[in-house]
């Protein structure tokens, strides 16, 4: 009783410590067992917060593709704005300008995109 006690002589730990090795060598089998399912535990804890990360980086992903419409949008229609004011120009010069920006930078359609959306 002293042994597991940690009361008694100095040889206490060394005579605790081999009747732990001797009780795991003895219950050998369960002690394996015991690590494979803590290594199973420990997997699937990995593997449930690797589904609630791809669940957040889908959801980011959602909220990209709205930004992205949202501000397609606005870029056509400040491009039509300029547009409006430079045809009420009188020389041109204007809309000979913009339609040279426009070429170079045209807006960009977000719903003709390909979707990458695998729900």
């Amino acid at each position: 009783m002293a042994d597991f006690m940690g009361g008694g002589g100095g040889g206490t730990g060394s005579r605790r410590r081999a009747g732990l090795l001797a009780n795991a060598a003895k219950r050998k089998d369960g002690f394996v067992q015991l690590l494979l399912m803590s290594g199973v535990l420990m997997m699937s804890l990995r593997s449930l917060g690797q589904k609630h990360r791809i669940r957040d980086l889908a959801d980011d992903a959602a909220d990209l593709r709205l930004e992205q419409d949202h501000l397609s949008r606005r870029m056509r229609d400040l491009q039509d704005a300029l547009q409006r004011e430079a045809d009420a120009e009188a020389s041109g010069a204007f809309a000979s300008h913009l339609r040279r920006i426009f070429a170079a930078h045209p807006a960009v359609d977000a719903s003709s995109s390909p979707s990458t959306d695998n729900h």
